[in-house]
């Protein structure tokens, strides 16, 4: 069988997501940095890999995928990790709870659309990641209402959910957003902190 490779940069969300649930599925991967700072992902190399010229990319079972989220979705079908609920009306509040973030407040926080916003100056770029961080968690917090108070977002076990939350704290503590106030967050955060499989894919334990 073909190694499983994720191209991926360290403190990429996108690419924080997958080593998740990489982890989570107990899958032997190995991770080839694409510095996005040093503008690898530009390269003629790495657009062949995804000429959208992102990360990350996940090279698995004689494949290659793109998008995150369908990653996700693949790694959830095919190894049975049950990351979104089988009941219809649960499993589209759970994807909303993913989507929020991964497709609200992620994309007007990647690098480049803050680059292109702000110039990359300070304090503009801080303002502008903390001006939509911030009311973005504080939805996350207010949909997490109409689930179980377990010490997951859904329950007691990881999900979509809790995939696409833990990156987003991560930003959020990088540009000193508030979250505070978001009680269910900070629970779910407590859990989340002390599970192998995200403790394995924190940004901390990839830096190069």
């Amino acid at each position: 069988m073909s190694a499983t490779i994720l191209y991926d940069y360290w403190r990429s969300s996108a690419s924080y997501r997958v080593r998740i649930a990489l982890n989570l599925a107990g899958i032997d991967w190995q991770s080839i940095p694409v510095d996005l700072v040093a503008g690898d992902h530009r390269s003629a190399e790495h657009l062949a890999r995804n000429p959208q010229g992102l990360v990350p990319v996940l090279q698995i079972d004689g494949q290659s995928l793109t998008q995150s989220l369908a990653i996700l979705q693949y790694l959830d079908s095919t190894r049975s990790l049950g990351l979104l609920p089988t009941d219809p009306l649960q499993r589209a509040r759970v994807e909303a709870l993913a989507h929020s973030v991964a497709i609200d407040v992620h994309p007007v926080c990647n690098l480049s659309v803050v680059k292109h916003a702000t110039a990359g100056q300070e304090p503009a770029r801080t303002e502008w990641m903390q001006h939509f961080i911030t009311p973005g968690l504080a939805a996350f917090e207010a949909l997490l209402a109409g689930f179980e108070q377990a010490p997951y977002c859904i329950g007691d076990k990881p999900s979509f959910a809790d995939i696409c939350l833990m990156p987003q704290l991560y930003n959020a503590e990088r540009w000193g957003a508030d979250f505070s106030g978001c009680r269910r967050i900070l629970q779910v955060a407590e859990a989340c902190r002390e599970h192998p499989a995200f403790i394995a894919a924190h940004p901390d334990a990839m830096q190069p």
